[in-house]
């Protein structure tokens, strides 16, 4: 495997949590209205645990691409911008 087969193969494995990091703080947002923390703060706490997830995904499976981990990726986002949104102190 050439290093640029590489870099594309690990971008089409992280890509998924990338694009959720990007989404839910804007969802978030609409649904839940501004929040205490940033927007920068929020996709990188959404990158960071959406990779892991998928790091765990691929370690417990044994391949990427499972329903499941993309189940639990985006249980995960939620429960996140839920917490960051101090969810539940909200009326």
């Amino acid at each position: 495997m050439t290093f640029g087969l590489l870099v594309l193969h690990v971008w089409g494995f992280v890509l998924p949590a990338l694009a959720m990091a990007l989404f839910m703080p804007w969802a978030g947002r609409w649904v839940m209205g501004t929040g205490p923390r940033t927007m920068r703060l929020r996709v990188i706490v959404h990158a960071v645990s959406g990779v892991l997830v998928l790091v765990a995904g691929l370690w417990l499976h044994g391949q990427d691409g499972k329903m499941s981990t993309y189940i639990a990726l985006v249980l995960v986002a939620a429960t996140l911008e839920w917490l960051m949104h101090r969810g539940w102190a909200r009326n």
